[in-house]
Order: C-alpha cells, then sequence, then structure tokens
C-alpha cells in the first residue's frame, strides 16, 4: 500500500519563466487559426459550421506546444477524423445517452491508441457528436469531414505558416 500511495507523490515541479517570445507567437497563431476558421464559416458558408468546441484544445497544441507529440499533423487530422467517426456512430446507434458518451470517448481513445494518432481534442470531437445538438447530429456521416477535418487542415495550415515563421519554432516535427 505505502508504494501504491508514494506514486501517487509526484515529482517536484520546475518552473520556467515566461518565455514572452514564444507565448506571442502562440498567440498570434491560435488567434489567426480561430480566425480564419471563424471568417471561411461566415463568409464561404454563411454558418458556424466549421467550429467545434475541441478546435481550442487543438489551438492550445498546436501553437503553444507545437513539439509535442500529440500535436503532429498525422495526430491532428486522423485522431480527430477517427474520433469524430466513432462519435457518429456512437450516436447513431444509441442516442444522446449515457452510454453513448462513455462509448464515444472510451471508444475514441482506444482507436487512437490502436492507430498511433492520439490527439487529445479527438475524444472531445467524439463527445460533441453525441451531444452536439441537432445541428451537428443533422451533419451525421458528414461531421468527421466538415467541419472536423476541414478544420484541421485549415489550422494545420496557419499552424505550418506562423510556427515556421519564428526562428526558434519548426512544426511539424515529423510527419508521420
Amino acid at each position: 500500500m505505502k508504494t501504491y500511495l508514494s506514486k501517487m507523490r509526484g515529482e517536484p515541479i520546475q518552473r520556467n519563466r515566461a518565455c514572452w517570445r514564444d507565448a506571442l507567437w502562440s498567440w498570434f497563431g491560435a488567434f489567426a487559426g480561430m480566425l480564419a476558421i471563424s471568417w471561411l464559416s461566415a463568409h464561404w458558408l454563411s454558418s458556424q459550421l466549421l467550429i467545434v468546441g475541441s478546435f481550442g484544445a487543438t489551438s492550445v497544441l498546436i501553437y503553444a506546444v507545437p513539439a509535442s507529440p500529440l500535436a503532429q499533423p498525422r495526430n491532428v487530422l486522423f485522431g480527430s477524423m477517427l474520433s469524430a467517426m466513432v462519435g457518429v456512430g456512437c450516436f447513431q446507434l444509441l442516442g444522446v445517452t449515457a452510454v453513448a458518451v462513455a462509448l464515444s470517448v472510451s471508444l475514441a481513445i482506444l482507436v487512437m491508441q490502436l492507430t498511433h494518432t492520439v490527439h487529445p481534442p479527438g475524444a472531445a470531437a467524439a463527445l460533441i457528436a453525441v451531444i452536439g445538438g441537432p445541428e451537428v447530429h443533422a451533419l451525421g456521416w458528414w461531421y468527421p469531414l466538415l467541419p472536423v477535418g476541414i478544420g484541421c487542415v485549415l489550422m494545420l495550415g496557419v499552424a505550418i505558416l506562423v510556427n515556421n515563421l519564428a526562428r526558434h519554432r519548426r512544426y511539424p516535427v515529423h510527419w508521420r
């Protein structure tokens, strides 16, 4: 029991001072990415169709920690789209139920791990497919492509552009 409890103690936190330059690049990338999606939604689609809640979390990864394995393009795109497919399937089989909610998130995690595309916002995309309401449900099997896939491609394009403008950043670290 003592060994089990000692695992929970954790390690001392190494605090680095905030790098303003890095924080501003993260801010600029997130602003540009979300602005691009919002503008495209409003002007091309005349709706908020491209905007999904999980894109906020994706922004944190691809703009604030672009070197993270969870932020690489393959993970962002396929982790999100596969998870969205799982969510649509769960909704279509079980409706908006507690079991559908639990299955959508847990199966999305399983699929992402088995395909080596873990991207935490993907689980949110799966959840949104179940609890997203009539507009999301009406999209059916289009939801993984539009808004999730198209939105991820757009955000990745902005992330590649913005992160590589900074001399101290490189994105992606790898494509596979």
